[in-house]
C-alpha cells in the first residue's frame, strides 16, 4: 500500500469544499492587497487563486490529475516568488519611498 493512499476513501466535495475555501481566502487576501495599495503582493494572492481554480478543475472532472496538478504548482511558485518580492520591497524600501 503506497503511503497515503487513505485519501482515496475521502469523497470528492470534500476536495472541492478545502480548493474552494482556500480559493476564497487567495481571493480576499487579494483584494485586500490591492485596496492597500500592494499591487505585487495583491497579484500573488491572485495568482494563487487561480491555482486553486486550476486544482479544482480535476476534481471536477474537466481535466486530468497531472495538468491541473503542474498549472497549479507553476501559478503557486509564481504566486510564492510575486508575494516575497512584494513583500522584500515593502519591508527593505527606504523610509522616504514607503512615505
Amino acid at each position: 500500500m503506497p503511503l497515503g493512499s487513505f485519501v482515496n476513501a475521502v469523497p470528492n466535495p470534500v476536495f472541492l469544499a478545502i480548493h474552494l475555501v482556500a480559493f476564497l481566502v487567495g481571493a480576499t487576501l487579494a483584494w485586500r492587497s490591492f485596496n492597500a495599495g500592494a499591487r505585487l503582493i495583491g497579484w500573488g494572492f491572485a495568482l494563487f487563486a487561480l491555482a486553486e481554480v486550476s486544482y479544482m478543475t480535476y476534481h471536477l472532472d474537466w481535466t486530468v490529475f497531472l495538468f491541473a496538478h503542474t498549472v497549479s504548482e507553476v501559478l503557486d511558485l509564481l504566486a510564492f516568488v510575486a508575494i516575497f518580492v512584494g513583500l522584500g520591497n515593502r519591508v527593505l524600501a527606504p523610509a522616504e519611498i514607503r512615505a
